[in-house]
């Protein structure tokens, strides 16, 4: 069988299993809609260290672990391990992962890394090159805004078309072998994305830069399996939110896609918009990969959702490239999650 199809796809032959996964949140994110799903809330949002910094790595350190005692395995049965954050040199995850003293591709993908890291350890699983990969990414609100905005302290306005940096994380066992007869949730495809860029440069607006780029490997995932919008449950964006929400439901319906009843935005979902401030809604690599683990698999599981389009969004800018006057090009991978 070939498993290439189309222009940016791949099928796979023998579809990698998710043999267990976690999340971990801040206490913001513990107060939106699923707040009983994550596995673990934490208030202190230092996670017990003295930096921003430090504590995205103890998020990330903790979902890892968290996930690995989950799946009932020890850190030595990870052949690798396919990880990022949105740090300068990927430090939440080179200082947090340290320990595991497994071998790591450190992953930059922005807002869509997850999906960068789920494609890759699936296709490392598929390919026979690992019977087992660990892929998960944070993001810490803290951090974030001290990165790529302003320090918390200076108590900077954010317009209304702004987003929450989730601070969360979101860890995946990928095996070769189901874990157990009845919990068959397996990659069963991936659409690697482009990068788009349509000239979009305000920071403070990441739904607009990122839509383009959803619209683009939705678009071509669809031409590529010859599918249709009703052949999923679901078709669910990483954190687009309510204005990329609706650049994105247009785009598609240029190209002659209609993906209203199926769309989800995890970034819309994530927070509750009647009684928390978070203007346009979530993002940050935590914050598809915390809903992935919390309720999206839960609902293939149960077979609520058969097959489910998850295409994490990145805005791919840095603090160099938005001062230099730069325009924000954005990216997203499509990854096919079924209940087989």
């Amino acid at each position: 069988m070939d498993q290439i199809l189309g222009a940016q796809s791949i099928q796979f032959e023998h579809p990698p299993y998710f043999a267990g996964d976690a999340s971990i949140v801040g206490e913001k994110e513990g107060q939106g809609p699923y707040r009983k799903c994550f596995d673990k809330v934490e208030k202190d949002p230092y996670f017990g260290t003295d930096s921003w910094e430090e504590a995205e790595s103890q998020l990330q350190l903790q979902t890892a672990a968290l996930a690995l005692h989950k799946a009932n395995i020890s850190s030595g049965e990870i052949r690798y391990i396919f990880a990022g954050d949105l740090l300068g040199q990927n430090i939440a995850t080179s200082f947090g992962l340290v320990d595991l003293n497994r071998p790591l591709f450190g992953l930059f993908g922005a807002c869509s890394t997850i999906g960068e890291s789920l494609s890759l350890g699936a296709m490392t699983i598929a390919g026979g090159f690992a019977k087992k990969v660990l892929c998960l990414t944070s993001s810490h609100f803290g951090s974030a805004e001290k990165q790529f905005r302003f320090p918390l302290e200076y108590g900077n306005q954010r317009p209304l078309s702004a987003t929450w940096t989730v601070t969360g994380s979101g860890a995946f066992i990928l095996s070769g072998e189901s874990p157990s007869p009845w919990d068959n949730v397996c990659i069963t495809a991936i659409t690697t994305g482009r990068i788009t860029d349509y000239g979009v440069s305000d920071s403070m607006n990441m739904g607009a830069a990122m839509a383009p780029a959803a619209c683009d490997t939705i678009f071509q995932h669809l031409q590529d399996f010859s599918r249709m919008p009703e052949d999923y449950d679901r078709i669910i964006t990483g954190d687009l939110g309510s204005i990329g929400r609706d650049i994105l439901l247009k785009l598609l319906m240029d190209k002659g896609y209609d993906i209203s009843k199926q769309h989800m935005d995890c970034g819309i979902e994530i927070f509750d918009p009647d009684t928390q401030d978070t203007h346009a809604g979530g993002s940050g690599c935590g914050c598809s990969a915390a809903m992935l683990s919390a309720h999206i698999l839960k609902q293939v599981r149960a077979g609520v959702w058969k097959r489910v389009l998850l295409v994490p969004t990145g805005a791919l800018l840095s603090t160099v490239s938005f001062n230099e006057g730069q325009t924000v090009p954005g990216i997203a991978h499509g990854v096919v999650i079924e209940h087989v």
